[in-house]
């Protein structure tokens, strides 16, 4: 099974122009790396920060799948006024935004932050609270800049693993790696689980 990662960062309304060029192309080159490591994309199905990653994915022919906010294809689009020309599948979540966030970050097996402000902030927290593989762009700006200092502030051990680097292509890497170990461990636990029996002579 492909492992999922999910790429958090700021969006954008549609027709807006206002997040810096070296954030957009560090999410092109991170939905380019995610796709050349054979792995599904998973993002906001939202414009800005998560467009670009799904067009670099999609520029290396990977999958994309987008956790929408809307209830329904129609509210996607007219509503929320989003793109469906950059994903493969789309789930329709009902939720609104902070519903969708949930959603989105839980259907990963790890997540890359770059950039953000207050809703890749609420993703953070719910990949770090849960205990995930989260990769951090640096240099990307916004809340990706700041995160050792909200877990700082936060002042919770939770088991996450935060991966910095600030070539995308590394940080990529490096996430796919450590989500892999923890794929690998958590079938060896099943596999213990499953060979065992009870028995009074063993």
């Amino acid at each position: 099974m492909k492992l999922r990662i999910g790429v958090m960062g700021s969006g954008l309304e549609k027709g807006e122009n206002n997040l810096p060029k070296k954030a957009l192309q560090l999410a092109f080159d991170i939905g380019k790396e995610i796709a050349r490591h054979n792995c599904v994309l998973v993002n906001g199905a939202c414009w800005g920060i998560p467009y670009e990653a799904s067009k670099g994915a999609k520029s290396e022919d990977g999958f994309v799948l987008g956790v929408s906010p809307a209830e329904n294809l129609h509210e996607h689009v007219h509503k929320y006024r989003f793109p469906t020309n950059v994903h493969d599948m789309i789930i329709y979540t009902g939720f609104g935004f902070k519903g969708r966030n949930v959603v989105n970050v839980t259907n990963c097996d790890a997540v890359v932050i770059v950039g953000g402000h207050v809703g890749t902030l609420n993703e953070f927290t719910i990949a770090y609270d849960e205990g995930m593989v989260v990769g951090v762009m640096q240099g990307s700006g916004g809340i990706a800049d700041f995160i050792d200092d909200i877990i700082k502030i936060a002042a919770k051990k939770t088991g996450a693993a935060l991966i910095y680097d600030k070539d995308p292509h590394e940080l990529v890497r490096k996430v796919i790696t450590e989500a892999m170990k923890r794929e690998k461990g958590t079938e060896q636990m099943v596999l213990r689980k499953g060979n065992h029996h009870t028995c009074k002579y063993c």
